[in-house]
């Protein structure tokens, strides 16, 4: 059996009723070209271009082995080279490609182990028609096939390369194969992409990508996040991990009606977290309502919080309701829950258990609808263990705890919140303020913020109120922020004062000899004459009597001695 003698109709056995066909005893199927293109289109614009070669390559590579398999024991060959020259006739029976062969001198030996002209390549067609012309060869699968088809023939690894490519503008395409290993390094090099790795590889970059790219949206949308929450809740600074903490926190309990216990020192925010539950809530429409739980005496502070009968004291002149009524729909804020006397804490317990409450001076319950935030300064856990406080109220009020930090644990917002609330103190005091100098932004960095936020809004309006110029100054700020600045000059001054003195009276020792003094005293004579010169001390040595640096120390020893 010879190469030539192939026919399709040897080749191609169907079924007369469809739906079977085969190749060379292989089940094959009929594929239209433009869906292969199809293909190709979609891989490369889903994977990369690389990517994309390297899948085509081993699939035809796949392809031409498996048909070189089967090619074998199929035909009795006349001899070896027939089977081998078989490959490239079956690529023009398979409607892949046309070929023919490379043109050479008689008597000359081709220029590779393998060549061919090929003609009419759908790949390159397709290509064309999808993407244009390419700056490299883009026959990957017919390139993989011949590679593969070939590697079963000769027993070894032979690679097929294009040398030209109408893919590439080129007139034809040549392809040429040649054992791997005696491919020049170049060549190797550009078809490593080719390996079986490759695609791992592509895949791997493209994985790393998206996560750089997750990381970075992650990063926008916190930030857009924090510019939300700065834009509708000008009072709320949350750049500090722990602040966004618990802003997410409060957000996300805004959507429920649970009591919410807020925690944290005095002055760090509590109330106006309450505001952002409460304004994030279904309940938004509804009133607001917060009292302070240690601003009143136990008697007045049971009558604002239920409200009263007519005649139920002294001065109860007409009935009043207390504040759960007046935030029925809202929002109730019991600040200092913690001072709540314990007499009236049995009275907060059933009110929010029952839902109801009943007024000084009645005998009958009202029903209300509240959403109750609590908020304390106080290790409420500890109140439990001294009695101070109800272990059943405690834990009706810690359905949902959030704890808030204080500004000194929360370096990152100190800056930020300082401008917002000096944009609202311009605002409100008519200054013309618009940001801090260096120096006093160091200050408000440095300083321990006991008072928290409370005490940065007083030390920032004062501050606007004070500045002269459009920036708030070290000078501006409260003492006991600046102050600690002038007590370091102070102490610099000092220590400057000191060193002056010790290396003054080392150079009077000697005379005013400069050489002398500078190696006892460990630095070099540039040095001495450089502090000498800011010290003003800069005279020459100068022979005695002629008022020079060595008549002074001369003098400034002659009298240390005598005053010993």
């Amino acid at each position: 059996m010879r190469a030539d003698d192939l026919t399709l109709e040897s080749l191609f056995d169907a079924d007369p009723k469809g739906g079977i066909y085969r190749f060379a005893g292989e089940r094959a199927v009929l594929l239209d070209t433009a869906a292969l293109g199809l293909l190709r289109k979609e891989l490369i614009e889903t994977l990369s271009l690389a990517a994309a070669r390297g899948v085509l390559y081993r699939f035809g590579w796949a392809h031409g082995f498996r048909t070189a398999e089967a090619m074998k024991g199929a035909f009795d060959w006349d001899r070896p080279e027939e089977w081998i020259n078989a490959g490239g006739r079956l690529h023009r029976l398979k409607g892949l490609v046309t070929f023919r062969p490379v043109p050479r001198e008689p008597g000359t030996a081709p220029r590779h182990f393998s060549q061919a002209i090929w003609e009419e390549s759908y790949e390159a067609e397709q290509h064309l028609l999808h993407f244009g012309l390419s700056d490299e060869p883009v026959c990957w699968t017919l390139t993989g096939f011949a590679s593969g088809y070939l590697t079963v023939c000769h027993g070894r690894p032979i690679r097929v390369v294009e040398e030209a490519c109408v893919g590439k503008g080129d007139a034809a395409c040549r392809m040429a194969g040649e054992p791997e290993e005696e491919w020049d390094e170049a060549t190797r090099s550009s078809q490593a992409s080719l390996s079986d790795p490759c695609l791992e590889g592509e895949l791997g970059r493209v994985r790393d990508a998206l996560r750089a790219i997750e990381a970075r949206l992650k990063a926008r949308r916190n930030e857009l996040t924090r510019l939300k929450v700065e834009e509708e809740h000008p009072g709320v600074v949350a750049r500090s991990p722990g602040m966004r903490r618990a802003f997410d926190l409060a957000c996300r309990v805004a959507r429920v009606d649970s009591t919410v216990l807020l925690t944290g020192e005095s002055g760090v925010g509590k109330e106006v977290l309450a505001r952002v539950i409460h304004e994030r809530s279904q309940r938004a429409a509804g009133p607001f309502v917060a009292i302070n739980g240690a601003a009143l005496p136990e008697s007045l502070l049971e009558s604002e919080l239920f409200g009263h009968a007519r005649g139920a004291f002294s001065g109860a002149s007409s009935d009043r309701p207390g504040l759960f009524e007046a935030a029925h729909g809202g929002t109730l804020l019991l600040d200092e829950i913690g001072e709540v006397p314990l007499g009236l804490q049995a009275k907060l317990l059933r009110a929010l258990q029952e839902r109801e409450v009943r007024r000084v001076g009645e005998n009958r319950n009202r029903k209300i609808d509240v959403r109750v935030v609590a908020a304390t300064n106080r290790d409420l856990a500890k109140d439990v263990e001294t009695g101070h406080f109800r272990r059943d109220l405690y834990f009706r009020l810690r359905v949902i705890e959030i704890p808030i930090p204080a500004l000194r644990e929360r370096p990152e917002d100190v800056l930020p919140l300082a401008k917002a609330l000096l944009s609202d103190a311009a605002r409100r005091t008519g200054a013309k303020v618009n940001g801090f100098t260096p120096e006093a932004a160091r200050l408000l960095l440095r300083h321990r913020w006991p008072g928290n936020v409370r005490e940065l809004a007083n030390a920032v309006e004062r501050a606007a109120v004070l500045a002269d110029g459009s920036r708030v100054d070290a000078g501006d700020l409260p003492d006991d922020i600046a102050l600690p600045s002038r007590a370091s000059a102070s102490a610099g001054d000092l220590l400057a004062d000191v060193e002056r003195a010790h290396v003054l009276a080392v150079l009077g020792d000697e005379d005013g000899h400069r050489e002398k003094a500078a190696k006892r005293l460990g630095i070099g004579v540039a040095t001495l004459y450089r502090k000498l010169k800011e010290w003003g001390e800069e005279g020459p040595p100068g022979p005695p009597g002629s008022g020079g640096l060595s008549d002074r120390f001369r003098a400034a020893r002659a009298g240390r001695e005598s005053s010993r």
